[in-house]
C-alpha cells in the first residue's frame, strides 16, 4: 500500500501549488526536510523526490505551465512595493530634473520597490510557514484603483516640488513633452530591470538544478546563489565597468593629443610649452594646453587693478610629459622654477580633476586678486573625465596631489623666509580630495601653507569628513564649525560672514566652499540605509524644506543628481563660478581690493563661463 501512495500524494501536493500566473508570488517555499520525509519506508526515496519537486520552484510545474509563464509577469506584493517606491521617487531631491531623468529614476526606484515587496512576502510566508497563494478575488482591482490615484497624485505634487526647486535656483527651462512622457520612460526602465532580475534568477535556478544532481538540495541552493552573485559582481565590476573605463580611456587619450579651438602655443617663457620650457607643448594634453593657453591678459589685469600688473606664470605637466606622477611633478616644478615662479609674491598649487581640468574661474580669480603677481602649477594624472575618475581614479588623484605639493614644498621651504612667495593650495571636487592627501590635518595645513581653498569636496574626503564629523554641537552639517573656526571654516556663500563670525580668524586660513544643493558634497553610500544630518537639519537656502530621507530612494535620487550637478546656474549645485572671487578674497585677504572691485570681478568671472 505504501508503494502505491506516492502518485496520489504528488498529485495532491502539485495541485496545491499555485501555477505560474500573474497572481503568483516570486518566491516558492523551501523544500521539506528530506531526512524526515518517509525515511525508512519502502519507496521513500521516490516519495521524497516527488515531495521536493512539488514543493520546489519551477521544477514542480509541467512543461506546458512553464511555457505559459511570461518573462515579465508580476506579483501582487511586488507591485505594491513598486507602486509605493514609484510614488516616493517624485519627492524632491537636491536639483531640478527634467521629464526624461524623472522617468529613469521612477523606473529604477520602482524596480527596487518591487524587489523589496517580493522579499517582504517571502519573509512573511517563512514566518507563517506556508507557501505562496493566489491573491483573493478583487485584490488586483483594489491595487489598480489605488495605483491610479496614488501615482497621479504623486506625479502632480512632484511637479509642484520641481517648480519650487527651479524657482529657488532661477531655472526657467521646462520641457512639457518630456514630463508627459516620463511615466512611459519609467515603465520601460522598470520592465528592463525586471527582465534582468528574472534572467539572473533563471540562471540561479538552472545552476541549482544542475548542482542538485551531485550535492544535496540545500547545498545546491546556497552554492548556486553564491556562484550567481559572484558572476554578477564580476560582470558588473569587471566586464561592464572595466569595459567602460577601457573605452573611455582610449577615446579620451585620442582627444588628449588635440588642442582646443582658439588655443595657441604661448610665445612667452612664463608658460609651459613656451620658449625655453622644459615641458614640450605637445605633451601637455588637451586640458593642459587649455589651461596654459588661456587666462587674463596683462592689460585686463591692469585695467581691473587700476595699477600696472604682471603677467601671471602658469606651468603644467601632462601625462605624456613623464612616465609617472612623481616625475611629472618634478618636471612641472622645474619649469616653475625656470619661469621664476618662486620669485613671485603668490604661488598656487592646484590638484586637477580627472583628465587634468582646472576650473578657469579658480585660477583667473586668484590672478586678478593678486594683480598678476602669481604663479600656478598643476599636473594631469588621468585621461578620464571627472565623473569616471571619481569612480576609478581616486588613488591617482591622491598620488598626484601628494607628489605635486611635496615637490613644490621641497623647493619653497629651502628659500629664505623673507624671500619666498606665499604658498596657497586649491582644488575643486576630486581635486580637493587629491589636495587634502598632502596634509595630515588642521595644523599641517596651517603650518605649511599660507591659505587653502577647497571647493565642492566629495563626501569621502578624509580631512573634510574629519572636520565635519567633529564639528561643534549645534552647528549644521552644511556649514559646520570646527575648533571654533581657528583655522578651518566652511561656507556656502563667502560673500556673507563666515561662521563663527564673532571669532578671530588669524594665521593661515583654510576655507571649504560648498553649496547645500551640491550632490558631489552630499552623495554617500550611507544614504542607502542611514539618514544624514544635513537632511534632518534645517535645509540650505536652495534646498526645499520638504526634502526628507527615504531608505534606498534618497540614495538613487542623489545619485541621479551627480551627472547633472553643473547644469544649474552659478551659486547652486556643483557650479561655483563667481564664488571663487569671494572665497579667495576671504583666504588671501588682498590689500586694496574694494567691494566695488569684487562686484566687478564677479561679473568678469561669470562672463568667462
Amino acid at each position: 500500500m505504501l508503494l502505491a501512495r506516492p502518485g496520489p500524494v504528488a498529485h495532491r501536493r502539485t495541485a496545491m501549488t499555485p501555477q505560474g500566473t500573474g497572481a503568483q508570488d516570486d518566491s516558492a517555499p523551501s523544500a521539506p526536510d528530506t531526512a524526515t520525509t518517509g525515511a525508512g519506508l519502502p519507496g521513500s526515496g521516490h516519495r521524497t523526490a516527488t515531495v521536493e519537486a512539488a514543493a520546489g520552484d519551477d521544477e514542480s510545474r509541467s512543461p506546458e505551465t512553464v511555457g505559459r509563464r511570461k518573462l515579465l509577469y508580476v506579483t501582487l506584493p511586488g507591485c505594491w512595493g513598486a507602486l509605493i517606491f514609484a510614488c516616493l521617487s517624485f519627492t524632491p531631491s537636491l536639483l531640478p530634473r527634467g521629464g526624461l531623468l524623472q522617468g529613469l529614476i521612477c523606473g529604477i526606484t520602482a524596480a527596487i520597490g518591487y524587489g523589496l515587496g517580493v522579499f517582504a512576502a517571502f519573509v512573511w510566508r517563512a514566518f507563517a510557514d506556508r507557501g505562496p497563494r493566489r491573491p483573493r478575488r478583487g485584490s488586483w482591482l483594489v491595487f489598480l484603483v489605488a495605483a491610479a490615484v496614488l501615482f497621479v497624485g504623486s506625479f502632480a505634487i512632484g511637479q509642484y516640488w520641481q517648480h519650487e526647486i527651479r524657482g529657488l535656483m532661477g531655472v526657467t527651462e521646462y520641457n512639457v513633452a518630456l514630463v508627459v512622457l516620463s511615466p512611459v520612460v519609467a515603465a520601460v526602465m522598470f520592465g528592463l530591470l525586471l527582465a534582468v532580475g528574472r534572467g539572473v534568477r533563471g540562471l540561479y535556478r538552472w545552476l541549482a538544478a544542475l548542482l542538485n544532481r551531485w550535492i544535496g538540495h540545500r547545498a545546491a541552493t546556497v552554492v548556486g546563489w553564491l556562484a550567481v552573485a559572484w558572476l554578477v559582481y564580476a560582470v558588473v565590476s569587471g566586464v561592464l565597468l572595466g569595459g567602460l573605463v577601457g573605452v573611455a580611456n582610449s577615446a579620451f587619450s585620442v582627444r588628449d593629443t588635440m588642442t582646443p579651438e582658439g588655443i595657441q602655443q604661448p610665445t612667452t617663457g612664463l608658460r609651459s610649452g613656451g620658449p625655453g620650457s622644459v615641458v614640450p607643448w605637445e605633451s601637455l594634453g588637451w586640458q593642459g594646453r587649455s589651461f596654459i593657453g588661456s587666462g587674463p591678459s596683462t592689460e585686463e589685469l591692469t585695467q581691473f587693478a587700476q595699477r600696472p600688473a604682471l603677467e601671471p606664470i602658469r606651468t603644467y605637466a601632462g601625462l605624456a610629459s613623464a612616465d609617472d606622477s612623481e616625475s611629472r611633478a618634478a618636471s612641472a616644478v622645474e619649469d616653475l622654477s625656470r619661469a621664476g615662479g618662486f620669485q613671485r609674491g603668490n604661488l598656487l598649487v592646484i590638484t586637477t580633476t580627472g583628465s587634468g581640468w582646472v576650473d578657469p574661474a579658480l585660477v583667473d580669480s586668484f590672478e586678478y586678486l593678486t594683480g598678476g603677481d602669481a604663479a600656478t602649477v598643476a599636473l594631469q594624472y588621468s585621461y578620464l573625465p571627472s565623473w569616471i575618475s571619481y569612480l576609478v581614479d581616486q588613488s591617482k588623484a591622491r598620488q598626484a596631489g601628494r607628489d605635486l605639493f611635496d615637490a613644490v614644498y621641497d623647493v619653497w621651504s629651502k628659500l629664505p623666509q623673507d624671500n619666498r612667495p606665499r604658498l596657497f593650495v586649491a582644488g575643486e571636487s576630486l581635486g580637493s580630495f587629491g589636495g587634502e592627501t598632502a596634509f595630515s590635518g588642521e595644523y599641517d595645513l596651517r603650518n605649511r601653507t599660507s591659505g587653502t581653498l577647497f571647493v565642492g569636496p566629495p563626501n569621502f574626503n578624509t580631512l573634510f569628513r574629519e572636520f565635519s564629523d567633529r564639528r561643534a554641537p549645534g552647528s549644521p552639517e552644511i556649514e559646520p564649525v570646527y575648533q571654533n573656526g581657528r583655522t578651518v571654516r566652511f561656507t556656502n556663500d563667502p560673500r556673507t560672514e563666515i561662521p563663527p563670525a564673532d571669532t578671530p580668524w588669524d594665521g593661515s586660513r583654510v576655507l571649504y566652499l560648498m553649496h547645500p544643493s551640491d550632490p558631489i558634497v552630499w552623495w554617500s553610500p550611507n544614504l542607502i540605509l542611514g539618514e544624514p544630518d544635513w537632511i534632518g537639519q534645517p535645509p540650505g537656502q536652495d534646498v526645499l524644506e520638504e526634502m526628507f530621507w527615504i531608505p534606498f530612494v534618497t540614495f538613487w535620487q542623489v545619485t541621479a543628481d551627480l551627472p547633472f550637478s553643473t547644469g544649474v546656474p552659478g551659486g547652486h549645485g556643483h557650479k561655483y563660478t563667481s564664488g571663487y572671487v569671494d572665497g579667495w578674497n576671504a583666504v588671501m585677504q588682498p590689500t586694496g581690493i574694494t567691494p566695488e572691485q569684487l562686484t566687478t570681478l564677479r561679473t568678469i568671472i561669470e562672463a568667462g563661463e
